[in-house]
């Protein structure tokens, strides 16, 4: 239940300009909590004095470290009517250029008027003694900026937004907020970033805008669009759009389908016969035609012999290449653009290694990559090499937002070789193919049978559906792998058989399948799995070194119960700082859900929490030696991940994993989800599956959905490319 209390501002404790969470103490309260004395408040809220008499609404909440905290959800700063409040409020140096004594100076020259003064006469100032016109000017304009940022939290705190949201608005529109949430409360939607057309809607419909007007239309349009490209697709046919947003909005499609040709011409979307795309999706799909045409057409320097270099490969690793082995390298060395995918125990590390030694011994300057930071961690690992992100080959500026590597500054390399590309979305691989220069050459290594793309679209599916890119699909399993449960059961999965659980005696046991149908009591043996079992049996650590890969974030076997569950028997106590329900601690392990490009963190990297600060609001994150400091709405980026969705281990490897499979999880079942969670195993997987569930994912082959125009532009670049080579 919300409470409300008003009092007086004792001092600020912590604040920070960059995300306005703040830390206060308040006193003299009023009413029945008087008795209280005073108490701490916290929360994302405009800057307060101290002095400032403040009406907070919010509820009372236990810190581990800190004890009894009022959490904010708004506060009103309430104007001072004594002239010792307002000399106080003054000088508490929430105004630059006031300081206690030229606060007492002015309140002695005007008295209780003297917040009117400042708002209606500030050419008075220059009447007060030793206040020059320019010191004047300069207080004159600190202060109407703050009168502009309360004026902003109480009109948007009177349409039920938050102070967190008055925030964001004033960084993007300054004093003009105010009068265009007034005027078009939709701008926000359409302009400011983590503003959704629900919020902005919820604003317009309180000031009374017609539900037909066209800005509503238009936003309604884009917040659609935005919700069906969440989904992957690049496109979405106009008509599906069009009714969707009609039957979002409650209004004609007639207005919808209006607001789609308003888009268009304002550049906003961009139409392709019946298909409707993002601005920066399509320009993406049409980058990545246009570079890889450009890149197979172009010429580079031939290597020397190949077989010779191949040879001095396998005499220095004593071993022998497969013809498979070797026919992938060699497309490698002979071609400028290429494929090479194929599943567990194929042999893409030995690939990429032969690659990557032909390359050298052939004087190339080779760059490694992935798309994560654990894909290019266990890609060096592998090579003996320095592997990065695909972010910092590409030298990402955070402070422009751009790459800085790009079609005018190219990669300084002969060759990039790219693993894990099953994780390659449009935007990234456009800014890659843009980056490369017409002599150098790129290897692209991934298993196509891995789920798609977090991001947008269907890269590596659209580039094998393209007919004239050189590629090498690797299906021979290896001797060495072929002893595994895991390989073998992979492989049995791809081809719609149940998964083979190991005897209970069998000394070399890595998979095992355990029936049960109670989601609870799946809840309970994967708690008893990571805690007891699977550490006591395989000497393995509980924290690190097993993981639970779930389909879902909601039900008993979601992520949110299992974070939940696991952490109350893994790391039950210590400080802690609440971010959307979880209480996070030292000695947690956390996962970070979207790319920060300033702290160089990005989706899907896993950390371990250092240390707390309740009352200052932050924590640190250590991600395997790179260290990161969140504070105050930063830490939302984070989440619990002693259990994670199989979407987000992409690109990542285990020692030990544990799947839950539920038919409550049905949506989003097939064999590219258990594939993709199976494979993420290095030592053993654990499948704690309803018969049911487990015979509905092995009946359902996704891949095929994302609604994309990649293939054909790549169909027609390349055909272009190969005309203008042979006019040539």
């Amino acid at each position: 239940m919300a409470i409300t209390l008003t009092g007086e501002v004792e001092r600020v404790t912590y604040e920070s300009e960059e995300t306005s969470f703040r830390v206060i103490r308040i006193g003299s309260l009023e009413g029945a909590e008087k008795a209280l004395g005073s108490v701490s408040v916290v929360g994302t809220f405009q800057a307060v004095g101290a002095g400032t008499q403040v009406r907070v609404t919010g509820s009372f909440v236990e810190d581990a470290r800190h004890g009894r905290q009022f959490q904010a959800k708004s506060l009103v700063a309430i104007a001072p009517n004594t002239q010792k409040g307002i000399e106080k409020y003054l000088g508490s140096g929430l105004i630059p250029g006031i300081g206690p004594g030229l606060a007492k100076r002015i309140v002695d020259k005007f008295g209780t008027e003297t917040l009117k003064v400042l708002d209606t006469e500030p050419k008075r100032l220059v009447d007060v003694s030793g206040l020059g016109p320019r010191r004047a000017e300069s207080i004159v304009k600190s202060w109407t900026s703050q009168r502009a940022i309360s004026n902003l939290m109480l009109l948007l705190q009177s349409h039920g937004a938050s102070s967190a949201l008055a925030t964001r608005i004033w960084k993007h529109y300054g004093d003009k907020s105010a009068s265009i949430v007034q005027g078009s409360p939709y701008r926000l939607a359409l302009q400011v970033r983590g503003v959704g057309f629900k919020t902005a809607d919820k604003i317009a419909q309180s000031l009374g805008i017609v539900r037909d007007h066209p800005e509503r239309a238009q936003a309604g349009v884009l917040h659609e669009l935005d919700a069906l490209i969440e989904n992957g697709h690049t496109l979405v046919e106009r008509a599906i759009l069009a009714d969707k947003a009609a039957t979002m909005l409650e209004i004609d499609a007639g207005h919808t389908d209006a607001a789609i040709d308003a888009l268009w011409a304002e550049n906003r979307l961009v139409v392709e016969g019946s298909a409707v795309f993002p601005v920066r999706l399509q320009l993406a799909e049409v980058a990545i035609a246009e570079h890889v045409a450009r890149l197979v057409s172009s010429k580079t320097a031939t290597l020397a012999t190949v077989d010779g270099l191949l040879q001095d490969f396998e005499r220095s690793q004593k071993l022998t290449l497969a013809e498979s082995q070797r026919s992938a390298v060699k497309l490698a060395a002979e071609n400028k653009v290429c494929i090479i995918t194929g599943g567990p125990g194929v042999g893409k590390t030995t690939i990429i290694r032969a690659v990557l030694a032909v390359f050298t011994r052939g004087k190339l300057k080779v760059k490694l990559a992935a798309p994560t930071g654990r894909a290019a961690k266990r890609l060096a690992e592998a090579t003996g090499e320095t592997a990065t992100t695909l972010h910092r080959l590409l030298e990402f500026e955070p402070r422009l937002a751009r790459f800085q590597r790009d079609a005018d500054h190219p990669i300084e390399a002969d060759a990039i070789i790219v693993d894990e590309i099953s994780m390659l979305d449009t935007f990234l691989a456009a800014a890659l193919v843009a980056a490369i220069g017409n002599g150098a050459r790129l290897v692209l290594v991934g298993d196509a049978d891995q789920l798609q793309s977090v991001g947008p679209g269907a890269v590596l599916r659209d580039l094998l559906a393209s007919s004239s890119l050189p590629r090498s699909m690797l299906t021979e399993i290896f001797r060495q792998a072929q002893t595994s449960r895991i390989v073998q059961n992979a492989h049995r999965i791809l081809h719609g058989e149940t998964p083979e659980s190991a005897p209970a005696d069998e000394k070399t046991a890595d998979f095992f399948v355990i029936s049960r149908t109670d989601p609870e009591q799946v809840a309970q043996l994967i708690a008893e799995l990571v805690t007891r079992r699977i550490p006591n049996h395989f000497g393995l650590n509980a924290k690190n070194d097993i993981r639970v890969l779930t389909p879902m974030h909601r039900g008993p076997v979601g992520t949110t119960r299992l974070n939940e569950l696991l952490q109350s028997l893994l790391n039950p106590a210590g400080p802690a700082l609440s971010v959307r329900g979880q209480q996070i601690r030292p000695g947690d392990k956390v996962m970070q859900i979207r790319n920060d490009y300033q702290k160089e963190v990005f989706n899907g990297d896993l950390g371990s929490v250092l240390q707390v600060d309740t009352e200052g609001g932050w924590l640190e994150v250590d991600f395997e030696g790179h260290k990161a400091r969140y504070e105050g709405q930063e830490i939302e980026a984070l989440t619990l991940a002693y259990a994670t969705s199989i979407h987000k281990s992409q690109g990542s490897e285990y020692p030990a994993v544990v799947i839950p499979l539920m038919t409550s999880h049905f949506l989003l079942l097939s064999r590219n989800l258990l594939y993709t969670a199976v494979t993420r195993a290095k030592k053993l997987c654990v499948v704690v599956a309803d018969p049911r569930a487990l015979k509905l994912a092995l009946a359902e082959l996704r891949g095929g959905e994302r609604q994309t125009r990649l293939r054909e532009r790549l169909e027609q670049a390349l055909a272009g490319g190969a005309e203008r080579a042979a006019r040539s």
